[in-house]
């Protein structure tokens, strides 16, 4: 069955299996977990094991990086085989990827690479979202990504892209506070004006990662915790859409599971405050 996914969530990583099948106190326990989808998309061992025994215990999202729905490849059709047997095991709350591109011409590039903003790129990926929720028999969900260069063809910004590809294709949007912050200081763009061209009701989930600050260029390494921008862009995107499940992301440099549930209640203190303002 279906999982309802609301409040506060984590990314699940192997370093954190033991301590999150143990006591947790219930004021900092995890609402639900996120998977990356690749790291279980194998026909048993002990990834599975691990999944298997948190997914009873927790409700779970999946969160994929190798769909690339906007390259000019054919979608992989083995590849959504895997991932929609994967979603029949767990019955995740849904599934997500990312709104970019990992490859051409059958090589992948083992990065997230922002699309083009223009009306070509709106037409290519609305029919392979179609197609991707037809695979899967689910809706999709596609997370904004964080972005160094631009290109010369661009016709419009990326929010006002992002928001008008929800509205032609109907899929949802996973909002990555982090990412909006650090495109708008890398382009030099209005983080809060973002989040006000985005449609609310098509946002289900955020994320909050840290990142690396160069000064003149800031890199989305998901390997600090959350800086204090951040959290005040994410409380200002609670005021302007509400509350909306939200987990912290860490990929490197991961800390003992304590550290991630403080960074949590933080989140949760956050998102009180945003409830009390509205209230």
């Amino acid at each position: 069955m279906k999982p309802t996914i609301s409040g506060f969530g984590l990314g699940l990583r192997p370093e954190h299996y033991a301590a999150l099948a143990g006591p947790l106190p219930a004021v900092l326990r995890p609402d639900w977990l996120e998977i990356i989808s690749e790291n279980y998309m194998v026909a048993g061992g002990r990834p599975l094991h691990h999944l298997d025994r948190l997914r009873a215990d927790f409700p779970m999202v999946m969160h994929g990086v190798s769909l690339s729905i906007g390259s000019r490849d054919p979608l992989d059709r083995g590849y959504l085989r895997e991932l929609k047997a994967l979603a029949d095991r767990i019955e995740p709350g849904w599934v997500s990827d990312h709104l970019c591109w990992t490859g051409v011409d059958h090589r992948n590039l083992h990065d997230l690479l922002p699309m083009p903003y223009t009306e070509a790129a709106l037409r290519h990926l609305v029919p392979r979202i179609a197609e991707v929720q037809d695979a899967l028999q689910r809706p999709l969900v596609l997370e904004n990504v964080s972005s160094y260069v631009r290109f010369a063809a661009d016709e419009m910004d990326e929010a006002g892209f992002v928001a008008e590809l929800l509205r032609r294709s109907g899929c949802q949007l996973l909002l990555d506070v982090n990412n909006v912050y650090v495109s708008s200081r890398n382009h030099d763009f209005d983080a809060r004006a973002y989040i006000d061209a985005l449609p609310a009701a098509q946002i289900v989930q955020i994320h909050l990662a840290g990142h690396e600050d160069r000064g003149d260029i800031v890199i989305d390494t998901h390997d600090h915790p959350v800086c204090d921008a951040v959290w005040q862009l994410y409380a200002y995107t609670l005021r302007r859409i509400g509350e909306k499940p939200t987990m912290i992301e860490r990929d490197d440099r991961i800390p003992p599971l304590p550290e991630l549930l403080a960074e949590l209640a933080q989140a949760r203190e956050l998102a009180r405050c945003a409830a009390r303002l509205a209230a």
